[in-house]
């Protein structure tokens, strides 16, 4: 039995979509009606992380857990608590790419740090998934380009190694369903280091349109 939590978000839908038909597992959610169903073998279950007996509902049973956390304070230390207790042995976290930065001292990535650093002493197998940011944030980009081709963004001169969702998920699936990855940490990255001018360019000629980038100036 695989737990799955963050099953409605970016990453959590795709490792949803791409575990091996038949595999038993269980989703935790704050919103059960938002899950996307249709599994026999996949079982939607309420719960949150500031419900701790909710976390230990979800958790009974299940051996393996893949956790996604996303705000400040400790879910994941409620989470450990309840994994403990109801027996899970292993868990795929997804972390940040930002945490191997040193000059990265921003309130979310010491938050990460920390979180990685509690799993690495928790006693549990663990693996750490470190993507970069998602290709799919370009999609943020799209009603300034229908409307005025334009994109406007910071930083349009530095490189990014995006990396598609789908495949952070690909690599969360294997980390859930295979051995040997207790232990490791994955820093996931795209192909190569785009900036956001090269790719408002890529974009312009996939849409056959001239597009402009205009760099935003930090506050």
């Amino acid at each position: 039995m695989i737990l799955l939590t963050g099953a409605t978000g970016t990453i959590g839908r795709e490792v949803l979509r791409l575990l091996p038909p038949g595999l038993p597992a269980r989703i935790m959610a704050r919103a059960p009606e938002r899950v996307v169903r249709g599994r026999p073998e996949v079982r939607v279950v309420r719960g949150d992380f500031g419900d701790q007996d909710s976390l230990l509902r979800a958790a009974r049973g299940a051996r393996t857990a893949f956790l996604v956390t996303s705000r400040i304070g400790d879910d994941d230390l409620r989470f450990l608590d309840a994994a403990r207790e109801a027996g899970v042995r292993r868990v795929v976290k997804l972390s940040a790419a930002g945490v191997l930065d040193p000059l990265a001292g921003d309130a979310i990535t010491r938050w990460q740090r920390r979180n990685e650093e509690l799993w690495e002493h928790s006693g549990l197998e663990w693996t750490l998934l470190r993507p970069r940011a998602f290709m799919s944030n370009a999609l943020a980009w799209a009603p300034m380009v229908r409307e005025r081709g334009v994109v406007r963004a910071l930083y349009g001169r530095s490189g990014h190694a995006c990396v598609d969702p789908r495949d952070v998920a690909a690599v969360a699936v294997l980390a859930l369903t295979e051995q040997g990855h207790a232990g490791r940490r994955y820093t996931l990255t795209g192909p190569a280091a785009v900036s956001a001018a090269q790719q408002t360019a890529h974009l312009g000629e996939a849409l056959g349109r001239r597009l402009r980038f205009d760099a935003v100036l930090p506050l």
